[in-house]
């Protein structure tokens, strides 16, 4: 089977329904940037500590059902609460860690400064699934699952920067 299908030649593309919409479509947009999230942290993975690098992994997997999500217009639902979580429990994790009382300046080594661009990403993510929950009615798991992913990345990061001693507080 080969990947060029042509049938997104004249700006439809598939849903996991079948059904078929415009390639700007806010579903569209949604999966876009989940995909775009889930390119940079497979980059990433490759600058952070071994159990971060597995976090994200993870996560890349869970990307996948979150995108099936959004494309099946909530009929298909697999991140649950068991997924978000595992994410709260390595928020708290991490906060132990850092202790975290200031703002600070973000990146400041390699690894946290592809964390904080994850981050970024993952803020939009959330800003078109929250069109989609809001306008369409669908999507509220994955708005879920973004929200607590961005504080995660956040504080995996902050994590990083301490452990090298390179947390930048904001004066």
């Amino acid at each position: 089977m080969s990947i060029t299908t042509k049938t997104g030649d004249r700006g439809l593309t598939g849903l996991f329904t079948g059904d078929r919409v415009a390639k700007f479509s806010p579903i569209m947009e949604a999966n876009g940037t989940i995909d775009e999230l889930d390119s940079f942290l497979g980059e990433a993975k490759h600058y952070v500590p071994g159990e971060m690098a597995e976090s994200l992994e993870r996560i890349q997997a869970q990307l996948y059902d979150l995108m099936a999500e959004i494309a099946s217009r909530g009929r298909y639902t697999k991140v649950d609460d068991g997924e978000i979580g595992w994410l709260e429990g390595l928020i708290h994790r991490y906060e132990e860690e850092v202790q975290l009382r200031v703002f600070v300046l973000p990146g400041s080594t390699l690894g946290s400064a592809k964390l904080d661009v994850c981050r970024a990403v993952t803020r939009r993510a959330e800003r078109k699934v929250a069109k989609l929950v809001l306008d369409y009615g669908f999507g509220q798991n994955a708005l879920v699952y973004l929200n607590r992913l961005s504080d995660l990345l956040f504080i995996m990061a902050r994590a990083i920067e301490k452990r090298e001693g390179k947390l930048k507080e904001v004066k």
